[in-house]
């Protein structure tokens, strides 16, 4: 079974590439996302804001894109990002709605 998983394309004020995921992100759709952001050429901003959920698997795909990823995230999800590493390689900016 597939964990639910909406992506959803747009652009920041500057044009950059937004790539804005609602859902969960597991080994179940991980694939997903990975071809998305195969889809989106140069930089893109990754908006974590509506999700709940990382596994290894979706890290992983971020992980292996980290050059060309920025990220957005809740502080639900700033302790995984942090403890796995990801934050010390790509800018991750923390959801400018949500509480520290």
């Amino acid at each position: 079974m597939t964990t639910p998983l909406t992506l959803t394309r747009g652009r920041g004020t500057d044009g950059t590439p937004v790539l804005r995921a609602v859902g969960e992100i597991d080994m179940s759709n991980s694939d997903v996302l990975a071809a998305a952001l195969d889809d989106t050429p140069g930089r893109v901003v990754v908006d974590l804001t509506e999700v709940g959920y990382l596994d290894s698997a979706a890290l992983s795909v971020l992980f292996a894109r980290a050059v060309r990823v920025e990220l957005i995230a809740p502080p639900l999800l700033l302790p995984v990002l942090t403890v796995s590493g990801l934050a010390d390689l790509v800018p991750v900016r923390p959801d400018p709605k949500g509480t520290p």
